[in-house]
């Protein structure tokens, strides 16, 4: 079991005694408590999962110091991630989050030993630089993973996405006309809450075949 500061307080939504546990990490900029992560856990645990969300340390001092701090260096958002998967046993758990989160917890899935991944808009490349990707890791991934896509993410369309060589482990599911948060204009005769439920159904779905 992981002790000591690196382990986070976790946040639970859902069953205790659930056969499958998600756990979520927040994106870059945005807490554990967003509309966005309180609609996917909420949603989530209506299915019947246990999900348990946290936060990175920089996220964390951000509620006590108020100052916006950057997030932590990536060997404290693995090391974070990886006592949370300590904490709450691998062989049930499925591991994702919201763009920086669910891109952290793919990097870590495999060497974890986790039952499955989900990105919720993994942010393929920085803004604006198309050309500096972050793929490698995903060309090699063994961990059955999903990834829910807006088709206008400005950090991964979905004419950028399917010249990827990613690994066959990796679906792919592309939400329509949705940005880094899923939410689509309106001329596109969809709203922000259809994309968001078709994510978690999805998300269900793909928990639920494992």
């Amino acid at each position: 079991m992981a002790e000591g500061p690196l382990l986070p307080d976790l946040l639970y939504d859902g069953p205790a005694d659930a056969a499958l546990t998600i756990a979520l990490a927040h994106g870059a900029g945005a807490p554990m408590d967003t509309p966005f992560m309180d609609a996917f856990a909420q949603g989530l645990a209506g299915h019947g999962f246990r999900v348990a969300r946290f936060e990175f340390p920089y996220m964390a001092q951000r509620r006590t110091g108020g100052n916006k701090r950057p997030p932590n260096p990536a060997k404290i958002l693995n090391e974070t991630w990886q006592a949370v998967i300590d904490q709450l046993g691998p062989d049930s758990l499925i591991i994702g989050g919201k763009s920086m989160g669910g891109r952290y917890a793919s990097m870590i899935a495999d060497k974890a030993g986790v039952k499955g991944l989900v990105c919720l808009g993994y942010p393929f490349h920085p803004p604006g630089k198309p050309d500096n990707t972050r793929i490698d890791h995903l060309r090699r991934l063994k961990t059955p993973a999903l990834i829910l896509q807006g088709t206008r993410d400005s950090l991964g369309a979905r004419e950028e996405v399917s010249a990827y060589p990613l690994d066959p482990a990796i679906r792919v599911h592309w939400l329509e006309d949705g940005d880094h948060g899923f939410k689509p204009r309106k001329k596109s005769g969809r709203t922000e809450a259809q994309n968001w439920d078709e994510a978690i159904e999805t998300f269900a779905a793909f928990a639920g075949g494992l």
